[in-house]
């Protein structure tokens, strides 16, 4: 009995059992207080002008005064007074994407920019004898100084000035792949990921379509400058107005890559012999498949050199990789991680550093290659792609800081891989075809060759041969089933055929 007593009356458990249900409490609190936030801005920026919104949203995170909504604003000043700060900013983040997302799907881009501009109100930096608004701004500063802040302003960067010839600012020209860990992190809130993937999809659709259109106009006879007398008496000059864009940092060397990439077709083209690939890894054990995995990513290669470090740095590591699983058949998510692993060996590996791999492979001029075997990964391990982004984001993350000529050869390297990824896109398709006498200015194609035929020939004999072929794109038309947007074809490009021997991959 004595000991019941001390066991009811022990001050200590009844402190941890009052602790645990006043934390409790506060969650539930803080969380209830979240929705009130975020369910009355889900309503105002569906129905107020966005003017409206902004200033509702100015007088709750920035002034803390003035709002329409006492309930809302006895939610935000709930959330202050508890004093946990990492739920504010995860508050205040939250509710700057359910903006983003619905003024970017109403096409009112331009208040997405003045809603990034906010925080920089002068009253941010107003001392005040307030504790509720020194605490609040203490935390907008800790916000502001932030990776989320960061990853906020790529919203905005897009429709502000061109900031990619801004010195230093050379890696907003890749928004669409530093937006890939935003969409890609499950803690991030819902609205932020799905904000970052349309973004993300549409600066890649954007960019796919510019190409596009400056292969046709940079091959298009009207094209050719037109030649425009001075009304002064001055020389002639070309009409600028007729120059094609080019959306890549190439130059003229865009073409000549694109022809480079389009050249293997036919049965050995790049999405035939993955198709082929993912057909005869079928049924194959664990350890069988990562010896052939190296073959297939080196097959059809003919710069030695790149084979040579490819099979140096790949093979002790694949060797090695999740031997608990050697005698396994090889399944969807084996194939999966396997290919993540090595996109990180030739990528970025611990802590968002370059891999010795890609810094031997891409500063030695020629990224082409190392592009190649990254396409061809994402050609057998679709949902590999969103991994790869990811990795290339920390690339350019590490590099980003460098002013552009000290990291040149990675900036190629990124220009390469976007301009290969575009022309393997789903929804495009483009062709090589060789024009008869194109010497003599014939743009016809070849009388022996139906347009759209495949080449076949190898890339040495290409190269003497390039300025006789062109390049042409068409919008693919849609399926009866709807596509996935973010897919590669694997059976669309070029004709299939399953029976091919590919042993020397194999």
């Amino acid at each position: 009995m004595i000991g019941n007593i001390i066991r009811k009356g022990a001050p200590g458990g009844n402190e941890k059992g009052d602790s645990s249900k006043q934390t409790s409490k506060g969650r539930r609190g803080i969380q209830q207080a979240q929705e009130v936030i975020y369910s009355s801005l889900l309503e105002i920026v569906k129905h107020w002008p966005p003017e409206d919104v902004l200033l509702e949203f100015k007088n709750l995170f920035i002034y803390h005064a003035n709002s329409f909504s006492s309930e809302v604003f006895s939610a935000v000043y709930e959330i202050i007074f508890s004093n946990n700060q990492k739920e504010f900013i995860n508050t205040l983040k939250r509710c700057c994407y359910i903006l983003i997302n619905n003024w970017a799907i109403t096409r009112k881009q331009e208040y997405i920019t003045q809603l990034i501009q906010l925080f920089s109100d002068p009253a941010l930096k107003q001392r005040t004898q307030s504790p509720t608004l020194k605490r609040l701004r203490i935390w907008i500063a800790v916000f502001l100084d932030s990776h989320d802040f960061q990853e906020l302003k790529l919203f905005a960067a897009r429709y502000e000035v061109d900031q990619s010839q801004i010195p230093g600012q050379w890696k907003q020209r890749y928004t669409s792949f530093l937006l890939a860990p935003q969409y890609a992190d499950l803690d991030n809130p819902i609205e932020q990921r799905e904000a970052a993937r349309v973004l993300s999809k549409q600066l890649r659709e954007r960019f796919k379509f510019d190409l596009a259109m400056y292969v046709t106009r940079s091959q298009s006879r009207l094209s050719q400058p037109k030649v425009v007398s001075d009304p002064e008496g001055g020389p002639s000059h070309p009409a600028q107005a007729n120059t094609p864009v080019n959306p890549t940092a190439l130059g003229d060397e865009a073409l000549r890559l694109i022809k480079l990439i389009l050249v293997r077709r036919g049965q050995f083209s790049y999405t035939n012999v993955a198709h082929i690939f993912v057909k005869q890894i079928n049924g194959m054990r664990f350890s069988e498949f990562k010896a052939s995995l190296l073959q297939y990513l080196t097959f059809a290669v003919e710069d030695q050199q790149f084979v040579e470090t490819i099979h140096r740095g790949l093979a002790e590591k694949l060797s090695v990789l999740y031997t608990h699983h050697q005698t396994e058949t090889i399944t969807d998510a084996l194939l999966l991680r396997t290919c993540n692993r090595v996109i990180e060996y030739v990528t970025t590996e611990e802590q968002g550093e370059p891999s010795p791999l890609f810094i031997s492979l891409v500063s030695a001029g020629n990224p082409l290659p190392l592009v190649v075997l990254l396409l061809k990964i994402i050609l057998i391990s679709r949902n590999s792609r969103l991994y790869l982004e990811a990795r290339i984001a920390k690339l350019i993350e590490y590099y980003g800081n460098l002013p552009e000529n000290d990291c040149k050869w990675v900036i190629h390297f990124l220009e390469v891989l976007n301009v290969t990824f575009a022309i393997y896109a789903e929804n495009v398709e483009y062709n090589l075809i060789k024009m008869a006498d194109a010497h003599q200015g014939n743009s016809e194609p070849s009388a022996n060759q139906a347009p759209g035929e495949m080449q076949q020939q190898c890339p040495t004999d290409f190269l003497d041969q390039v300025n006789n072929y062109r390049i042409f794109s068409l919008q693919r038309q849609a399926r009866a089933a709807k596509p996935d947007p973010e897919a590669f074809s694997l059976d669309e490009q070029d004709d299939i055929n399953p029976d091919l021997d590919l042993s020397e991959i194999l």
